[in-house]
């Protein structure tokens, strides 16, 4: 704290009036200045002497400078004057002896009028002289002791100096106080602020710590294992980009510890690259699972086979996290065509190792993710092949959709394949199929005789379901119901028609052959049991049925010798097997061979039976594309407007899952017609599909590559129905089949299949890759179906091109949709693509 000058005091001889107060009152100083006249008056309030000591410390000096200034007025010619009361006291100094108006300070009275006068009006002070020697000076005697004065001064001189002194020392400690809390409080906001911009600059250090290990996280571990390819080894998210990067290594393992390992490859094939990924389980605890960002702006999926309600493309639907086998669609959530292939509409494809133990899901539990999980279980896979679960599948990457996926197709079908096996390729895409269930022998020769009586159906395939034999698995015919048999057989080959029976890989227990089959060990064992006993489960109609073994030598010879003396009996084209699902497999079973999964049965039957020389031209199920000509069928579908709508996207995923040669389910639905107990001898009772629904079927299957009947159109009492199967049986021989020929000819060389999505033809167009209810023939022929009960109209959207109305004969320029399209009941629209250079 600064002192004020004493040197200054000497020199302005100032009058200075001090007016004090008891210790907790206030202290008023009012200082008068003569100043030309002018009078300007300062006021400053303090705090009591109590709180001055605890706020700031007084010079100890100034209490022995007032002891002084009491005993030395004793002795001088000063006039002094003291009253005093019980609230307060007053002590006036004067230089000159006399009060500012001239009155001497004689008596009490005097004074307290003077003191009242001087309250009243300021007195004037003469101006203040500025001595900047002087007060170094002063300030220098002040500093060895504040009460030395020169020898030369009197004695009322040191005592008006000393209390002149003591007094604006005061007086200047008192100004100050106000400007110690005044600065006392621009410090504290000055403080304020400061800590205001540390805290600030906290913030902006913690902000860039967080961004900086944010990036770090997710920028800087995500390394670039290979080309267009980056993995984040923390969060393991894995990246595949279509632009271009650096190659850095062929293959890297790394390790999470007692929890998994991982393997990465990459391969690089001409027009794409692929990366291969293993994830090893090192626990029993730890299920490896991967999954796929499948929302709407990752691009569209395709593939896998069918699930609940078909949804197209697959990231429309929503499944929980299942076992990837077949089964019933209805009580399962497969059908029974899959296949470990999925493609994204941004050029990327999914294919997992036939080996994985997997699991799926679908936008389980309200994401939008695709998961891949290896798991061991009691059913799907029992079998382990490595001591814990692992993850292996690869992922490929290229710019153009259609190019990937035509490169992932399965080539070269010609091989191997026979002119008599092409022919019945042909013959199938040519002629229908006629499904009856046999309950009598005169109920196959009647259908075959009701065809007969349509000039405008061909002869084609006679399909009889496995009702043919006694029981499942005695592979002859019943001869209660089927007594001449081989005569009907020998009528219906003369007639045109071929006789295909179906068969089944299961042995009922009322079987003939059952027994042998138990002896020989021929059925599937029960797993954890005596391997003599089968293992057994229920199909359709049967309640208790054992399953044959063909990973066991003897059951091959065993089975094939059943069938050739069926050819060589009845003079059977070929057959068709019926494989049912993994779902209908025993739960518990176990084979002479492992298999991977309960599926893997079928594709080991599937080639037992072709290898064997055995004619076969439809199988029920499959995971794996059988040879040719070899079709795989729907799933049967109900009689209903719902089934309808799922034929089309069942049959465009099948096609891209790689089964170019589909084999679809019944005109109107697949619906069990018994026979008539009172009148054997007749056709099936009446129990058809509804009309409408019938005839939009019999338009839709116009265009598929088999045309499947089970109710004839001549069983409608309304004549308009087979008069619109005519018109629709000429269409198909003129336009479809010459369509169907050329593109089964183009499969067995590309692998690509014949009916196609719109996206094949234009896969840049957003539109061709969400449209589920269209499909196309090919290149040249797009079919637009009614599936909805009532509808004469429908939303139509043409591909890029110039495309001829198959109704009205107008051109239509591609690119757009058409709304609200005119159909009626007995026309479908499709359209036929024209040249590009084609005028309007």
């Amino acid at each position: 704290m600064n002192f004020p000058d004493a040197s200054n005091v000497v020199e302005r001889n100032e009058d200075i009036f001090v007016t004090r107060t008891p210790a907790d009152k206030i202290t008023k100083i009012t200082e008068y200045k003569n100043t030309e006249g002018r009078a300007a008056e300062r006021s400053t309030t303090l705090y009591s002497t109590r709180i001055r000591k605890t706020s700031i410390s007084m010079p100890t000096n100034l209490d022995e400078m007032e002891d002084l200034r009491i005993d030395r007025q004793k002795g001088t010619a000063s006039k002094f004057t003291r009253s005093e009361s019980d609230d307060s006291s007053s002590v006036t100094f004067s230089n000159s002896g006399s009060t500012p108006n001239g009155s001497p300070l004689g008596s009490e009275t005097e004074e307290e009028a003077n003191d009242e006068e001087l309250a009243k009006v300021p007195l004037q002070a003469p101006p203040r002289k500025k001595s900047r020697p002087m007060s170094s000076m002063m300030n220098q005697k002040l500093g060895n002791d504040p009460m030395e004065l020169s020898g030369g001064q009197s004695a009322t001189s040191t005592i008006t100096s000393v209390n002149s002194i003591s007094s604006l020392l005061k007086e200047k400690l008192q100004l100050s106080i106000p400007q110690a809390l005044r600065s006392s409080k621009k410090r504290q906001n000055a403080d304020y602020r400061l800590r205001a911009f540390v805290g600030i600059l906290f913030l902006c250090v913690v902000f860039l710590v967080g961004f900086a290990h944010i990036y770090y996280t997710q920028h800087v571990l995500q390394r670039a294992y290979f080309d267009k390819f980056r993995f984040n080894k923390n969060q393991r998210v894995m990246h595949v980009y279509s632009g271009t990067g650096v190659e850095r290594e062929d293959s890297v393992c790394l390790e999470w510890l007692q929890q998994a390992r991982l393997y990465l490859a990459h391969t690089k094939h001409p027009d794409m690259h692929c990366y291969h990924v293993t994830w090893q389980s090192l626990s029993s605890h730890y299920n490896p699972k991967d999954c796929f960002d499948w929302s709407p702006k990752r691009g569209h999926w395709y593939g896998g086979g069918q699930v609940q309600n078909m949804p197209y493309p697959l990231e429309r639907g929503r499944l929980d996290l299942s076992p990837f086998i077949t089964g019933d669609i209805g009580k399962h959530p497969f059908g029974n065509v899959l296949k470990r292939y999925f493609l994204n509409s941004k050029g990327a494809t999914i294919l997992v190792d036939p080996e994985t133990p997997l699991y799926v899901s679908i936008r389980a539990n309200r994401s939008n993710h695709f998961c891949l999980q290896a798991r061991h279980d009691a059913f799907a896979y029992i079998n382990y092949l490595t001591p814990y679960p692992q993850l292996n599948y690869t992922i490929c990457a290229t710019d153009n959709m259609k190019s990937l996926h035509s490169s992932m197709a399965e080539k070269s079908l010609w091989d191997g394949l026979k002119p008599d096996e092409l022919s019945a390729v042909h013959s199938l895409l040519t002629e229908p199929v006629w499904q009856i269930s046999p309950t009598s022998e005169a109920a196959v020769y009647n259908y075959t005789e009701d065809v007969i009586a349509l000039p405008f159906l061909r002869q084609g395939h006679v399909l009889l379901s496995e009702e043919w034999q006694p029981s499942p698995g005695d592979f002859v015919l019943d001869e209660e119901r089927f007594p001449s048999m081989e005569e009907t057989i020998n009528i219906i080959h003369r007639r045109g028609f071929r006789i295909v029976f179906t068969i089944q890989p299961f042995i009922s227990t009322e079987s003939i052959n059952f027994k042998d089959a138990v002896s020989n060990r021929l059925l599937i064992s029960e797993r954890g049991s005596d391997p003599r006993i089968p293992a057994l489960t229920r199909y359709k109609q049967s309640n208790s049925i054992g399953v044959l073994d063909v990973t066991n030598n003897k059951t091959l010879p065993w089975l094939q010798s059943k069938l050739e003396s069926l050819i060589t009996k009845y003079h059977v084209d070929s057959f068709y097997l019926d494989l049912a699902t993994a779902q209908d497999m025993p739960h518990y079973y176990k084979c002479g061979q492992p298999l991977t999964n309960p599926d893997h049965y079928k594709t080991i039957f599937t080639r037992s039976i072709l290898g064997s020389g055995v004619p076969v031209i439809g199988v029920s199920g499959a995971i794996s594309r059988p040879r040719a000509p070899v079709f795989v069928s729907l799933p049967p579908f109900s009689s209903s407007w719902k089934a309808i709508k799922t034929v089309i996207p069942t049959i465009l995923t099948y096609g891209i899952l790689g089964y170019p040669f589909i084999m679809p389910g019944a005109v109107g639905g697949d619906v069990a017609l018994p026979m008539s107990d009172n009148n054997p001898d007749n056709d099936f009772e009446v129990n058809l599909p509804d009309k409408e629904l019938y005839i939009r079927w019999l338009q839709l299957s116009t265009f598929l590559p088999v045309i499947r009947f089970t109710h004839l159109p001549s069983k409608y009492s309304d004549d308009s129905v087979l008069e619109i199967a005519k018109r629709l049986t000429s269409l198909r021989q003129k336009t479809v089949t010459p369509l169907l020929k050329k593109y089964a000819n183009e499969t067995l060389d590309t692998g690509l299949p014949i009916i196609r999505p719109l996206w094949m033809l234009d896969p840049t167009d957003p539109a061709c890759l969400v449209v589920f209810d269209e499909f196309s023939v090919g290149e040249e022929l797009i079919v637009a179906p009614i599936l909805h009960s009532g509808s004469r109209q429908r939303e139509i959207y043409l591909p890029a091109g110039v495309w001829r109305d198959g109704i009205d004969g107008s051109l239509r320029k591609g690119s757009r949709w058409i709304h609200n399209y005119r159909v009626a009941e007995d026309k479908v629209a499709y359209f036929v693509k024209i040249p590009d250079n084609t005028r309007f």
